[in-house]
């Protein structure tokens, strides 16, 4: 019986090279699917029979959609950060995959695990870290191995399959297209160029301008301590309340953007994403978070999200730093409870109303409307908050040649 890798399987150009490559290095492969969302029961059917007919030996199916919500959609949106303040983490589901890769691994007793990473991009570091977190066992990247090896990775691919007898989809050979629950990924040809994105080929949820519906569209979005719980007073579980956002919100132009960031390898990437459900997500909980928290801890949590947020995009998910800053996060989130009604006319959304028994408003003072303190009060705050500031300036600058002398004691000799 020949060694046994468990293979991390997505149908895809990629992984389908992969399972002949190892079979042609000797191994006995058993691919494993780990739907993480953005799949139809079709398409499942279709990556089972694609994986058999490749030649592995088993072919195993898992749901991620849970873990993805609970462990990685959840603390997301409470702590709001998406990475370089642009990229909302669609990449954060191959701590899923490779979590259940090494759990498939040890069942099956496998002598190794492999993915289909490629050399240059952040994938790899994620699957690798997570893997090495888990088992000890050598971790295969075919589509790495081919870096320096060929010239144009993705057409020898391709051409490896078809020689093989197998079919090599349009969208695949053009761009290297990622979609899950979160949303969707795409890189590659007029994409990697810096160019514009064909209008109609790189779309996957959100609808161009011309599609949008003509009468706005408005959600009311529930959360019970940071969590979200109910869609318009429907509770439901978390996976199915992400996908009934996207497909409402994606109709509307809604969530669709390039990002441009340095990868953790160092090297440039630029990326097409489509997210609407998570990006209407962080918006309603931002605005309800913004009517419930403290002044220091609204000024103080960013900074505690975004570091959990660099580690889930480095892949360092084990990494008990992460574990660390979630436990802020979510004790933050106690009185972040309520209601936020988002709308949109198309391409944005805004929380136009927010409700909750947390607010931190005061009846007896409203911002720029009335209040019950004093003009003598107000005037003693605003001169006590900037007398540091005052005295430098008069100092530097006297506000006029007769100012008086702020009466600094003189050294004495």
């Amino acid at each position: 019986m020949p060694d046994t890798v468990a293979l991390a399987f997505s149908g895809g150009l990629d992984t389908s090279y992969c399972v002949l490559d190892l079979i042609k290095r000797g191994y006995r492969v058993v691919t494993l699917f780990v739907d993480t969302g953005g799949v139809t029961p079709e398409r499942k059917k279709w990556i089972r029979d694609r994986a058999l007919s490749l030649g592995s030996a088993a072919h195993h199916e898992t749901d991620g959609s849970a873990p993805l919500w609970d462990d990685i959609v959840v603390p997301f949106v409470m702590g709001g950060a998406p990475y370089a303040g642009a990229y909302p983490l669609l990449c954060a589901d191959r701590t899923v995959i490779a979590d259940a890769l090494a759990t498939l691994a040890r069942q099956i007793g496998a002598s190794a695990v492999a993915h289909g990473c490629t050399a240059m991009g952040n994938d790899q570091v994620r699957f690798d870290l997570a893997l090495r977190s888990l088992v000890d066992l050598p971790i295969l990247a075919p589509i790495r191995d081919l870096q320096g090896a060929v010239d144009r990775p993705r057409v020898y691919e391709a051409e490896v399959l078809r020689s093989a007898g197998f079919e090599v989809g349009i969208d695949e050979k053009r761009y290297s297209i990622n979609e899950n629950l979160l949303g969707v990924t795409m890189s590659g040809s007029e994409i990697d160029d810096f160019a514009a994105p064909d209008d109609t080929a790189a779309r996957r949820l959100v609808a161009p301008r011309a599609q949008w519906p003509t009468q706005p569209l408005s959600i009311r979005l529930t959360f019970d301590a940071g969590r979200l719980v109910a869609l318009d007073g429907a509770p439901t579980d978390g996976p199915t309340m992400l996908r009934t956002l996207n497909e409402r919100f994606g109709v509307y132009g809604v969530g669709r953007s390039i990002y441009t960031g340095d990868t953790v390898i160092g090297l440039k990437g630029r990326i097409l994403f489509e997210a609407p459900g998570l990006l209407t997500m962080i918006a309603a909980h931002k605005a309800l978070e913004d009517a419930t928290l403290s002044r220091s801890q609204a000024a103080f949590k960013p900074m505690v999200a975004s570091k959990w947020t660099e580690l889930m995009y480095a892949g360092l998910y084990h990494d008990p730093l992460r574990l660390d800053l979630e436990r802020f996060i979510r004790s933050t989130q106690q009185r972040v409870t309520g209601d936020v009604v988002l709308r949109t006319e198309g391409g944005s959304v805004l929380p136009v109303q927010v409700c909750s028994e947390h607010l931190l408003v005061d009846r007896s003072a409203t911002y720029a409307q009335h209040a019950d303190w004093s003009a003598a009060d107000a005037e003693g705050f605003i001169r006590l908050f900037g007398l540091s500031s005052a005295m430098w300036c008069r100092r530097q600058h006297p506000v006029h040649s007769e100012a008086k002398p702020l009466g600094a004691p003189a050294c004495s000799a």
